[in-house]
This record gives structure tokens, sequence and C-alpha cells, in this order.
């Protein structure tokens, strides 16, 4: 081997292959590492991050390409590099060891194992020597390395320790009440009072998308959805969204939403694009809607395969600096753009010379065009007008720089909750070049990493690899339902229901109820979790529920519904004790105690007038509902519910259906409006 190169010179993973020339003799997870570990009776020491993670860049620097280091973790252990986002089943499982050790956890994640992959020490970052409280880097390799050669008592009793509290979070009671509407309040009046009243957002800092939790809010009183309103107004504001170019980055690490670390997420982005689309139905603010489009039209310029997959993760370090690439000073815009250009711009996002973030400006919105034409004594359109073309010149001017760097991998999870995004946003804007790319996404994945009713989970040049986990099927499956409800084709409706119908053949527990993570036929790890808490994206499990209560629903499948409540029963416990942690269960209660408007419009779809029945109806915030457009002329299969229904008088006429009662046929708007609320 090459000097300085190591085994993940061959791994397909954007963030192996950047490990791939440090002195460390890094093994990726599987066979080879653990037999050497067994054979040599070494612990191992693993090491779990992601492309776009700042953090990770500087432990790397830091102390994976300083070769006294590297000689440490080379003499005394066997070393595992994993990438996060490859493999979810292993980052759940040790980084719950890390926070049943430390009480908190993060990315870059250092965990120490037995041979057999069990974990007696963990913690995240480490510096090269001690600072600020914590251990030098080097100095905990040492006393690791004594502790496993010569105290094997004690890390025997840590492991078997550690051990059992990894199972028995694995461990739920069955059998539960299920809840119900009451429920639901009640955790979103919890939630409520969580939200800064201010800059919208939950706690004080750092800051968090928390999607799932703002679209329950927006479901709830009026109160509650005007602290979405809220939330969603900030971020939009604050240096979080990418004002030039689009899109958010992970969080903030301040109260107002201005300092951000400034990776971008593609699972960020899905999950925030419907919740804009849905503040938008429920508001009618212009604000949400542009910057959901801001944000697709990011995501398909810069996050894009060729394919019509999408990738995981833009950096967030340029040219070896965090932000870089997004930051400005004042001197710059005002050469760029003039002074009178230049002065209104730096007006409207708040640029000084002495600047917001280490000396250099992160743009961030602080007054409304109004405002800024009154100061200005301007007209407003035309000062929109002249921001519109700065943001354009700025944009331009932004990408003669060095971008960060891209993780080109497409992961089939994420994938879904993107093809979601795009589905939902041609629906509310009736947008033909949304609704291809997400059917452009789903052939790729469909061509790449579909095999059978089995998928793979992630794609990068070329070459699909690991087994599928629920989240791939799970959030594929909603977004081929978002799919259909966009595109009304069946074949979409259908190939979901396989999805799910896959999902329970090899996810399903027998005996507990819910759904595993890894698969029946997956490699065996020292636990097979069941997660349900809600992290950056949303559990399988929450998700897996409402999907499978739409699909009972749209396919008249009693089945689909048990296996929901069973989920729900499942978790009730601690989906009541800490319901910050399942928004996205709450929804599925929401959607099960409320029950969908179940809306039907009969016409032939190439009219002008069943078209424009269907824009209203779309355009119309309806957390809970399922829509179906049948043609007369159609032997489609139809709902028992809506068997018989036909249009009145030759007019597109729509049924709406709500807890098996369905309406009059109504074939004027006001009516149908009527029948929605």
């Amino acid at each position: 081997m090459p000097a300085h190169t190591n085994r993940l010179i061959d791994e397909s993973s954007p963030y192996l292959r950047q490990h791939a020339h440090n002195p460390v003799d890094w093994y990726p997870w599987g066979d080879e590492a653990f037999t050497r570990a067994r054979a040599e009776n070494r612990a191992i020491l693993l090491s779990v991050g992601y492309s776009a993670c700042h953090w990770c860049h500087v432990m790397e620097r830091e102390s994976f390409e300083n070769p006294a280091i590297a000689a440490l973790m080379n003499d005394h252990f066997v070393n595992i590099k994993v990438d996060r986002e490859e493999r979810p089943d292993l980052d759940h499982i040790y980084m719950n060891a890390v926070q049943l050790l430390t009480g908190r956890g993060g990315w870059p994640m250092t965990v120490f194992l037995t041979p057999d992959g069990k974990p007696f020490y963990g913690g995240t970052y480490f510096p090269p020597e001690d600072r600020h409280g914590m251990p030098g880097f080097p100095r905990l390799l040492t006393a690791i390395a004594d502790a496993y050669r010569n105290r094997p008592d004690e890390i025997r009793t840590s492991v078997g320790e550690m051990h059992a509290r990894l199972a028995a979070l694995e461990t739920h009671a069955s059998g539960g009440d299920l809840p119900g509407i009451d429920a639901v309040r009640a955790a979103a009046a919890q939630l409520a009072g969580a939200v800064d009243s201010e800059y919208g957002g939950i706690g004080t800092a750092p800051k968090f998308p928390n999607s799932g939790a703002f679209d329950l809010l927006l479901r709830g009183e009026p109160r509650q959805a005007e602290l979405a309103l809220l939330t969603l107004r900030r971020m939009a504001e604050g240096g979080v969204y990418d004002q030039l170019g689009g899109g958010f980055h992970r969080y903030s690490v301040d109260q107002r939403w201005l300092v951000p670390h400034f990776e971008k997420m593609l699972y960020d982005n899905a999950q925030l694009v419907p919740l804009l689309l849905a503040a938008y139905q429920a508001s009618g603010e212009a604000l949400f809607a542009r910057v959901a489009r801001q944000t697709l039209d990011y995501v398909r310029r810069e996050m894009r395969d060729p394919g019509g997959g999408f990738w995981s993760t833009q950096d967030a370090d340029s040219e070896g600096e965090e932000g870089r690439f997004f930051v400005w000073s004042a001197d710059e815009i005002m050469q760029r753009l003039g002074a009178e250009a230049g002065e209104l711009a730096c007006r409207y996002w708040d640029v000084t010379a002495a600047g917001n973030f280490e000396g250099h400006n992160i743009l961030h919105v602080t007054l409304s065009v109004a405002q800024l034409a009154s100061l200005c004594h301007r007209d407003a359109a035309e000062v929109q007008q002249v921001l519109d073309t700065v943001r354009a010149t700025l944009f331009a001017a932004r990408e003669q720089r060095p971008k960060p760097a891209l993780d080109t991998k497409v992961l089939t999870a994420w994938n879904g909750l993107m093809i979601s995004a795009f589905a939902r946003a041609a629906e509310v804007f009736g947008d033909d070049a949304y609704r291809q790319t997400a059917l452009d996404a789903v052939a790729f994945i469909e061509r790449e990493v579909q095999r059978g009713d089995r998928l793979l989970s992630t794609w990068k040049g070329g070459v699909a690899k690991l087994n599928g986990y629920l989240d791939d099927y799970v959030f594929l499956a909603a977004g081929l339902l978002d799919v259909f409800e966009a595109v009304q084709d069946r074949t979409y409706l259908e190939k979901a229901a396989r999805l799910m119908d896959s999902a329970v053949a090899h996810f399903w527990d027998q005996d507990g109820g819910g759904f595993f993570f890894t698969s029946d036929d997956h490699e065996q790890l020292i636990v097979r979790s069941k997660p349900a808490l809600d992290g950056s994206i949303p559990s399988g499990n929450s998700v897996a529920a409402l999907t499978l209560l739409r699909l009972s629903h749209l396919l008249d499948r009693a089945d689909y519904r048990s296996r929901a409540e069973a989920i729900l029963r499942l978790f009730a416990e601690p989906m009541q004790a800490q319901p910050f942690g399942f928004a996205a269960m709450w929804a599925a209660v929401d959607f099960l105690g409320t029950g969908p408007r179940e809306i039907a419009v009969v016409g032939d779809p190439a009219d002008p007038a069943t078209a424009a029945l269907l824009v209203r109806i779309r355009q119309t915030y309806l957390p809970n509902r399922t829509l179906l457009v049948l043609d007369p002329a159609s032997s489609a299969p139809r709902p028992a519910l809506l068997a018989g229904k036909r249009a009145i008088d030759g007019k597109p006429t729509v049924y709406v259906c709500h807890r098996m009662t369905c309406s009059a046929p109504a074939t004027e708007w006001g009516v149908v409006a009527a029948l929605l609320t």
C-alpha cells in the first residue's frame, strides 16, 4: 500500500475517501477490521462523521493528519471510519451509547469497542491537547489502551452494563391505549410553550429547524399556528437562510437565526419546503411561496444528479474556512453594485464595515421592503425591482468563488423526502417543472437502487450498495403517495403500497409490533433498533404510521390501519411523556383522530373546469386529506366509499367524504370550500 494511502481509497463515500490519505491505518466497517481486532485482541476505535461536518474536518486536521497521533492510534487500536449517512444503523446504536455515557452526542463521534463491537467508552470531538476541560486526544488514547490491556475486568463490567442499557432502549411495552385528539392538543400546547415568542424556534440557542414540531403547531389553534408562521418568517429573514442562492443551512448557533452552521443538508430542505407550502396555504403570505420556490430551485441547481436523483450535502467549509463562500464585506458589495444600489443592499441585509461574523457579514433581512422604501423615500415596487437585480448580481459574483464541496452520494431515504417536497410544490403551484423533477427522481431510484420489491440504501458513481433501512422504504413510499396525489396516476399509488408491503414483510416485529430499523436479512449488530424518536429526520415508525393510514383510506386496506394503530399504541406512553421527540408521530395521531377529508373530483382531467377546481382544492390548507381525480370514462377501481359517484350535468363534480359519510355532489367552488372546513 502506498505511503499515506489507506483502505478507504477503495470506498465510494466521499466522506470516507476524504480520509484515505490520513496516516491513520483506517478500515471501513466490515469483517476485515473485526477479524484483526479479534486475532490481536485489540480494542476498536470507531470514528463516525459525515462530509459536511465542520468539526469532523477540524478533528481530521488536528488529529488524524498528525503523524504522532496517528501512530498512537495505529499502535494500540484497529481504527474504523464510518460515514453516518451511509450507516444510520451503526450511528443510531453507537450514538445512543455515547449519550448514555456522556449525556450528549454529536459529530464527530468517537467510540471505543471490544472486538465483538460492544462499546465501553466514547465521546464526540476531542482536541489534540488538553483544552477547555476536555482531555487531549493523545492522553485519552493512551489511557484507553492502558485500561483495555491492564484492567480487562473493568472493561467487561462496563461492556455488560452498556449492552444491557442499549438493549433496554429498544424494548417497548406493547398494548397501550390509542392516543386521541385531546392528547394531540396537549402535546401541541407543550411544544408551543417552548417556542421563543420573539424570534421563533424552540428554546434559545442553538436553534434547529424542527420541521415536525412546527408542522404540528400549524395544525393547531390560531395562537399555535402563528408561532409556526413567526418561526418560518424569522428563519427566512435570517442568516440561516441563504439570501442569495436559496436553501437553508443546518442550524443557527444563536437565538436570532443569524449565524448558522453553514452546511446545507438535503433532508433539512426537503422537510422545510412542505412546511413552507403549508404555511403559504394557511396564511396566503407570498414570502413562504417565494422561499419555498427559491429552496427548490437551489436543490435543482446544485444538489441534483444528472440522472435525476438528489445529492446529500453541501459542505460548510471552502478554502479551509467555515462559511467563507457565503459571507461578504461592505467594501466588496459597494464595489460590485455601486454607491446607490450598494447602499440599498447594505441597508436591506444589514451589512456593515464591522460585520457580524468574524469581521465579515452574513446577509440577513432586518426590515421589510416597504420599510426600506419609506426610509429611502422611494416606491416599494421600485425598491423590490432594484433588490431583485442586486440579488442576481451578487449571486453571479459569488458563483466565481471556490465553492464548498458536495457529497454526491444519493441516499434513498433522503430522496424520498425530497420527492415529497417537489410533488407537493407541483400541486400547490401547478408547476410542471417541479412535477417532472419529482418524476425523474422516482425513475432514478427505481432504475438505480430498487431491486424488485427491495431497496438498496446508497448510490454513488453508478454503484448502489447496502441493504435498505426502514427509512428508505417508508420515506420513499410517502414520496410516491405525494406523487400520486400530484399526478393522479394510479401506478404510483400501487408502487407505494408494494413498498409498504415489503417493509411489513422484512421489518415488522411480529412479536412486539412496530418496525425495526433493519431488515430480517441485515447484518447482525449488537442490538436490533426500533427507533421512534424524531431526530434531524422523522423516525421511520412515525412516517410508516402516517403512510399506512393514508394508504388505508386510498385502497380500503383495513390491515394498513390496524398496523398503524399498533405503532401508535406501542409508543403511546413515551409519546405523551416527551412530545418533543415525537412530533411526526403526533401528526399520524392527528390524521387518525381527526379523520381525513377524502376528496373525489369526478371529471375529465383534460377539462379546464376540472383543472380550475383542482387548483382551488390544492391551494387550500388541509393537513389531513386524500385526493382522487376520477375520470368518468375510466374503469379503474374505486374505493367502496366512492363507488357510483358521477359527474352532475356533465360538470366536474366534487364529493367530500369524512368519517364514512359523503357530502352531496358539489359543482361550485363556494359549496366545495364550505365542505373542506
